[in-house]
């Protein structure tokens, strides 16, 4: 019986870790299609959500610079979208494990 709880216990941690990665990649994918669609950069909203990407990027803005700002942001926020995932996806696979 106490098998089971402690099993239940890490695949709830480990729900809980994919589940912030989910998130963060979210909010990422979220200031990149408001910077490519033309959000007004002066909202309170398009501030906040700025305020929460930038530093979840951590050291991926500026990683790329191909002249075009639109890309530049796609290339380098998605990939701090697709970092997030990653490490959370693994980090969850090593709590359900062990």
């Amino acid at each position: 019986m106490s098998r089971l709880r402690t099993t239940s216990g890490r695949g709830t941690a480990s729900r809980v870790i994919s589940g912030i990665g989910a998130l963060f990649a979210l909010i990422e994918i979220l200031y990149i299609l408001m910077i490519v669609l033309g959000a007004n950069q002066a909202n309170a909203f398009f501030k906040f959500v700025q305020s929460l990407a930038e530093p979840l990027a951590l050291f991926f803005p500026g990683l790329f610079g191909t002249g075009n700002y639109n890309l530049d942001v796609f290339l380098n926020y998605g990939l701090a979208a697709v970092f997030w995932l990653v490490v959370t996806g693994l980090l969850a696979r090593a709590v359900s494990r062990y």
